[in-house]
């Protein structure tokens, strides 16, 4: 059935936190939320999410984005499936975004907007987004891993999040090599029999710094590291690290188009590769994205961080696209995430449970979140 929108919805949210997620490139003090719901002309609905962790400010900048371009545009559209849509628009935007000089925001504003379009076809075939895009027998839990956590407060995270049931842990690093061996070796002397640790530097160091580090905090058995270097960073670089690297090398949140994630799974550099599918491309992109990597013998680990909504996106991604990846899922204080997501899967002995409901499996209870709404906003078919 072709797909024609009648109605889009934003709803932008906002909540502070004690405990902000620190970085290598600073911190996120507070934690902000842009979720979609769409309707088409007989009524069905699906639920988008739109990338918005970094700067804490950059979703109100989204949600103009919304009103002023990109609902416009959704909504004078007929498209054959969601496919087709995220093609269509990207294309009729993509000489606004570059006069704009935005071409980030506005592919995450059109990822934010596949997303719903798979979820409401999903919600429409009567299955959830896994069994559509890869079949009844597709498994119904992923492996996930405990991200986000600060140094100066992992070791307590970890102590947390193993009772939660997690048995795999994500530490930021890129603070100065002696505090991160400090962090990664006491952290790695507590792991019990089948946990394992990652490390994310988050573009945290240049060539030099990189070359010292990697090979250091590789010796202590890691999982992978992730994002040594800026990721726009020459593939020479990446291949030199890559062979200092006891363990693989992780990237791909702050990679765009098919041709650059084309380069980096073939050049065979990253052994684990992150899109993150509401800061480009959608469910579309990271799909097949998510198979190349997967057929390519690399690992698939989805990037997220943000509300309960697209943590389930990414999960049902993976359970699609299969492989040894793991679902990247922040343990760190968000009031938003479960609220914006009900029913909220517990992870379960390292695995996260996938809902058997149509389409993601979940709705946001905007009552629940109904304090941390800063401004609600619809736009209609002419």
């Amino acid at each position: 059935m072709p797909l024609q929108l009648a109605r889009i919805e934003t709803f932008l949210f906002r909540a502070d936190v004690k405990e902000p997620v620190k970085t290598s490139f600073g911190s996120i003090p507070r934690r902000s939320a842009l979720l979609l719901r769409i309707e088409d002309t007989d009524g069905a609905h699906g639920w988008g999410e739109v990338w918005c962790n970094f700067p804490p400010y950059s979703a109100d900048n989204k949600m103009r984005l919304f009103e002023t371009v990109i609902a416009p545009a959704a909504l004078t559209g007929t498209y054959a499936d969601p496919s087709d849509a995220w093609h269509d628009l990207t294309a009729r935007t993509s000489r606004w975004a570059s006069q704009g000089g935005e071409p980030g925001p506005f592919a995450a504003c059109i990822a934010g907007m596949d997303l719903a379009l798979w979820d409401l076809t999903a919600r429409r075939a009567g299955k959830p987004l896994r069994a559509l895009l890869a079949g009844d027998d597709v498994r119904n839990t992923v492996p996930a891993y405990a991200s986000g956590l600060n140094p100066d407060t992992a070791a307590d995270t970890v102590a947390r999040c193993r009772d939660a049931g997690f048995r795999a842990f994500k530490v930021k690093v890129a603070f100065g090599t002696e505090t991160d061996i400090r962090t990664v070796s006491g952290l790695a002397r507590d792991l019990r029999t089948g946990e394992r640790l990652m490390v994310d530097a988050n573009q945290g160091w240049d060539l030099p710094e990189a070359r010292r580090a990697v090979p250091r905090l590789g010796a202590y058995g890691l999982g992978f590291i992730e994002e040594p270097i800026p990721a726009d960073r020459p593939a020479a670089e990446w291949a030199e690290l890559a062979m200092l690297s006891p363990v693989p090398l992780a990237g791909g949140e702050n990679v765009m188009g098919y041709e650059n994630f084309a380069a980096l799974i073939n050049n065979g550099h990253h052994g684990v590769v992150q899109p993150d599918m509401l800061k480009w491309g959608g469910l579309t992109g990271a799909y097949a994205v998510g198979r190349r990597a997967v057929a390519a013998g690399r690992s698939y680990c989805p990037h997220w961080l943000g509300s309960g909504l697209g943590l389930l996106a990414a999960a049902q991604v993976l359970a699609a696209v299969g492989g040894p990846g793991m679902l990247e899922h922040d343990v760190m204080e968000n009031p938003l995430r479960e609220a914006l997501a009900r029913p909220f899967p517990r992870v379960r002995d390292g695995a996260f449970p996938l809902p058997d409901s149509p389409g993601l499996g979940v709705e946001p209870d905007l009552d629940a979140a109904a304090g941390w709404l800063l401004t609600r906003a619809a736009y209609r078919r002419d």
